[in-house]
């Protein structure tokens, strides 16, 4: 058989694992969706802050700005949009050894 055909199969030395994300960028990605469950939890805990139940009375101020709801989209608007440049920022920073 000639070497040319018959490599051996390259070994690689180091194992590959999972990389693990610092503390700091796991807490900033908690940030929104805890932020949407409070949200959720406000809104079950008093359901009459909710106008679309009770209907009587209620202008269009109040059908479109609902505090509860309210709260879930800045939680939604947080987790989709400003986290990820935040966790981004923190992993550069770890990488050039600027964090804190």
């Amino acid at each position: 058989m000639s070497s040319d055909i018959a490599t051996s199969i390259p070994r690689e030395d180091e194992r590959q694992g999972v990389v693990r994300r610092p503390w700091r960028a796991f807490a900033v990605l908690l940030l929104g969706p805890l932020t949407i469950m409070g949200g959720l939890a406000w809104a079950v805990a008093q359901p009459y802050r909710i106008v679309l139940l009770d209907r009587e009375g209620q202008g269009l101020w109040d059908y479109l700005f609902q505090p509860p709801l309210l709260v879930v989209l800045v939680g939604l608007l947080f987790t989709l949009v400003i986290a990820p440049g935040l966790v981004e920022d923190l992993d550069a920073g770890e990488q050039d050894g600027t964090a804190a």
